[in-house]
């Protein structure tokens, strides 16, 4: 089964404009479709909500910044988040523990429980698997244009 046009221009603006606050208006202005079944389609293809979809690939990518040691302020700039409570709010909500536990686990500290551990671990395997899923997605267009190939009958 290929995968919907429109579906994977939606995740190509989204990657291109992730910085800024992407909304269901400007994919509506966009791409001329409305709202709800924008909404719709996404979720039926990809069996995420966009806003999830959005909040996920915002976290991952702030992940390599908390690792170069920035600061959770600029980290949360960074990535289009406008306040530290909200992106604190959002990263636990995704990856289970909050930034500075996670930043304290990739640090090999020895004070994070194994729950702690184990919860991390296992959202960040799952948050992969997903982005795989929508990348193999994104490959997997229908061909616009076929190869002809000439029959020759006659010599």
């Amino acid at each position: 089964m290929y995968s919907k046009e429109l579906i994977v221009d939606i995740l190509i603006y989204i990657d291109n404009n992730l910085k800024n606050k992407v909304s269901i208006e400007d994919l509506v202005l966009k791409f001329n479709y409305n709202r709800f079944y924008i909404m719709k389609l996404f979720k039926k293809e990809l069996s995420i909500s966009i806003f999830d979809y959005i909040n996920i690939l915002k976290i991952h990518n702030s992940l390599d910044s908390i690792k170069e040691n920035y600061s959770f302020l600029t980290v949360a700039l960074k990535n289009g988040f406008y306040s530290l409570e909200y992106y604190s709010e959002i990263f636990k909500k995704i990856i289970g523990v909050n930034p500075t536990t996670y930043k304290k686990i990739i640090n090999h500290d020895n004070n994070i429980t194994d729950i702690d551990y184990d919860t991390c671990t296992n959202n960040l395997a799952n948050i992969n698997q997903l982005l795989n899923k929508i990348d193999n997605y994104k490959n997997n267009l229908k061909p616009t244009s076929f190869q002809v190939k000439r029959l020759t009958i006659f010599k």
